[in-house]
């Protein structure tokens, strides 16, 4: 699937479109991925910022997707832990950027290679129009090699 399809696809995914999240941008490599989300009436919190399940929602399949894509299908990539920390209230637009790095990918594989598995943390900032930031995500993306149908490490 071409990065234009997904971007568009989860767009209209219905947790996305019904939060007020909009995907910016997915590059065609799968490497960098950026989300915006406006504050609107139906993602306020009963104090008037954004609600937290949005801001998470946000940044939620981002690590996971790129990986996943970036590392081919020659390997499992999932989600395996996540969290949030609040930083000061989120009003008016938000944004988060993803950036996959060479480095990273390149310790993943060399981690897998054996056919062990590894658990790769990775932080993101949601920040406001000013540049101050509102949220940290951490999540944990867990990644091993599949096994070939002979029995060793598939590529």
């Amino acid at each position: 699937m071409r990065a234009s399809t997904l971007r568009w696809g989860m767009n209209l995914w219905p947790p996305f479109l019904f939060a007020g999240i909009r995907i910016t941008a997915i590059s065609d490599d799968f490497r960098h991925a950026r989300v915006r989300m406006r504050q609107h009436w139906f993602n306020r919190n009963y104090v008037g910022t954004h609600f937290g399940g949005s801001l998470f929602a946000m940044t939620d399949p981002f690590w996971m997707l790129l990986t996943m894509r970036s590392l081919g299908r020659g390997y499992m990539v999932w989600d395996q832990a996540a969290e949030i920390r609040f930083v000061k209230p989120g009003r008016g637009t938000v944004e988060a950027s993803f950036d996959l790095g060479d480095d990273v990918l390149e310790a993943m594989r060399t981690a897998t290679a054996d056919g062990g598995k590894h658990l790769q943390w990775f932080d993101t900032r949601v920040h406001d129009a000013d540049g101050d930031v509102v949220a940290t995500v951490r999540k944990q993306v867990y990644v091993r090699r599949k096994q070939a149908a002979n029995g060793g490490a598939g590529a």
